[in-house]
């Protein structure tokens, strides 16, 4: 398993659970130093970071792209897959291809996380599904032209209520028939909706295809009451090679939050 930590240039979003913030060509530097093997970006848009820019800072760095976040499309841009509107959706759905668009040359995924809405009086959840479903199956298609895959994250009860757990995230990708896309299993989200995490990562097996390294509390893994050991464990166990990637809350700051995880990394690949 490799390593990599979260980037944001979204203001929009400031205060959520990124490591570091704005300056990107920073954040790389401090990702080379600290060790980590790639970044994983959250752009305002598609069109907001320069793809040979980036390609630079990556290769003078020694970084992959480990995945690009669609967050901004709801947080700024107030676009959601399940949206009342046609026209909304439809301009949604084409936001998100285009951010397929930019990561496929790099080999990068693209999240579906808060861009995937929830149900309400105007949408019933059946019908806010199907949207769902319908613009997953669009974008595996996609994803397919650009030789990268999606990654679908359920989330809490909270912020959806949608999808929550990860079987029930395998039963809607398994029911779609996608060939590219995956769950992305978030640590923190599992703490407050999975019974057991372990459990949880080998049920949804060949779906899982990234993982979200948070503690309990959101903050970066050893600060809160996660055990890693079983769920580091359980990856192994399906054969997981993917990335562990640190979208936790800069706490106590940006530095001491990347170091930390680091730390938690190193402990947890050395079990075995």
């Amino acid at each position: 398993m490799k390593s990599a930590v979260t980037v944001s240039l979204v203001p929009e979003a400031r205060g959520g659970p990124f490591v570091f913030w704005d300056d990107l060509a920073a954040a790389c530097r401090s990702a080379k130093a600290l060790g980590f093997d790639a970044i994983e970006l959250f752009p305002p848009g598609p069109d907001a970071v320069d793809p040979g820019d980036l390609r630079a800072l990556l290769d003078d760095n020694g970084l992959s792209l480990a995945a690009v976040g669609t967050g901004a499309g709801w947080v700024k841009h107030k676009l959601s897959l399940t949206a009342a509107d046609q026209a909304t959706r439809d301009r949604a759905l084409d936001f998100v291809k285009k951010v397929i668009e930019f990561a496929g040359p790099f080999g990068a995924p693209v999240i579906i996380g808060s861009m995937q809405g929830r149900a309400g009086d105007d949408v019933p959840k059946p019908v806010a599904l199907r949207y769902l479903g319908n613009a997953l199956f669009k974008l595996d298609e996609h994803a397919g032209d650009y030789d990268t895959r999606v990654l679908y994250e359920p989330l809490n009860r909270y912020e959806t209520n949608l999808v929550n757990t990860q079987a029930d995230g395998a039963a809607l990708l398994a029911g779609l028939g996608v060939q590219r896309v995956a769950l992305l299993c978030d640590l923190y989200h599992m703490n407050i909706e999975e019974v057991n995490l372990a459990d949880a990562l080998r049920a949804a097996g060949k779906y899982v295809g990234h993982v979200h390294f948070a503690d309990s509390n959101r903050r970066a893994a050893g600060m809160g009451h996660t055990d890693f050991a079983p769920v580091v464990q359980a990856l192994r166990d399906i054969g997981y090679s993917g990335y562990l990637s640190a979208e936790v809350l800069p706490l106590p700051d940006p530095e001491a939050a990347a170091k930390q995880t680091m730390v938690a990394f190193r402990e947890a690949m050395a079990r075995g």
